[in-house]
């Protein structure tokens, strides 16, 4: 579950907050969630998971207290990792049209509201997540990014954390640090990448290093440290050191010794080149310029927002509770949701 206490003491110091929102993902979740209510804008095109998007970030915005937020897209025209690899994410169903109708609309609403918006081209949301945590870093500022998407994990840090969203909204969502990433996984943050690239992601149709799942790749890291040190000690001495490292964790924990059959197969031809193929397709890119300016007010991204550019942009997803809700959160003006009602 969600702890907005740990979000009050990670922000207590002097650090402000960004919210970094990972809209692709978030449509989804209510598209498929929020279909059988049919909710439709005032022109009559489908709007459900638009508006179950705005009121899962209005619901975040008024628990965290972001001092800015920004909303990553994707580049629905083109793809450098399809580009590098043509096979990438194939397999998934082809997309609803009414989804694929509000994923090409999330874009120019979010613009219309006033807030920050990213569209990286080739690149993909989970990018600006990358980038909203190594922003946060570089100035010093706290993060929090909002996904159902496991690879953000390796965003965690002091400075980030994920609020992953599963069944339950945003109450019912856990909010992941870098101490609670190991409770789940048993793997350090900063060794999500090399975990997951060990693992392979099934959804992006990447396959991960024949042979190993999410428990041998964790207890590889647990044991041995990094991958670079892995790799070194296959180069070098065929592995020994990480099977006897593997072998004592096993023995500590009180489970079958697999240390032999794990360096096996990182020894398989081509097992190292997938795995750091795997970290090529999955790695973050954090270079990408956010075009926030917190020293300049009003710009997009900080809030609060206009008024009447919020209640007349939300009137039209035509849900009137939302419409009041956004006004009173985004705005920052308590009487304003009656004003709007009177």
């Amino acid at each position: 579950m969600a702890n907005y206490d740990d979000a009050i003491t990670m922000t207590s110091d002097a650090r402000k907050l960004l919210l970094v929102v990972d809209a692709p993902s978030l449509l989804h979740r209510n598209h498929h969630a929020r279909a059988h209510t049919r909710i439709t804008d005032r022109s009559g095109r489908p709007a459900w998971a638009l508006h179950g998007m705005l009121r899962q970030i209005i619901e975040s915005i008024e628990q965290f207290a972001p001092d800015a937020v920004i909303f990553g897209l994707d580049d629905r025209t083109a793809s450098v990792r399809r580009d590098r690899y043509p096979d990438y994410k194939a397999g998934r169903a082809e997309k609803d049209p009414a989804l694929v109708d509000q994923l090409e609309r999330a874009g120019a609403l979010l613009d219309a509201l006033g807030l920050a918006t990213l569209t990286p081209p080739g690149l993909e949301a989970d990018d600006v997540n990358a980038s909203g945590a190594a922003w946060a870093v570089r100035h010093d500022w706290n993060c929090v990014i909002i996904t159902s998407d496991r690879d953000a994990f390796a965003c965690l840090s002091d400075h980030t954390q994920v609020l992953r969203l599963i069944n339950g909204g945003i109450n019912g969502s856990p909010l992941l640090n870098p101490a609670r990433l190991f409770a789940m996984y048993g793997v350090a943050a900063h060794h999500y990448l090399d975990y997951a690239a060990l693992r392979g992601d099934a959804s992006d149709n990447l396959p991960g290093v024949s042979g190993l799942g999410e428990k041998s790749a964790a207890a590889l890291l647990a044991a041995a440290g990094s991958m670079q040190a892995v790799w070194a000690d296959i180069e070098h001495d065929q592995g020994r050191a990480v099977t006897a490292a593997l072998d004592a964790l096993a023995q500590e924990n009180g489970v079958r010794r697999m240390g032999s059959t794990v360096v096996r197969r990182l020894r398989a031809p081509g097992a190292r080149e997938r795995y750091e193929f795997n970290v090529e397709m999955m790695r973050g890119h954090e270079e990408l310029d956010l075009g926030l300016t917190p020293e300049i007010p009003g710009t997009p991204g900080l809030l609060p927002l206009d008024i009447d550019r919020v209640s007349r942009v939300l009137g039209f997803l035509n849900v009137e509770a939302t419409t009041a809700l956004a006004v009173r959160v985004l705005t920052g003006d308590p009487a304003s949701a009656a004003r709007l009602r009177s």
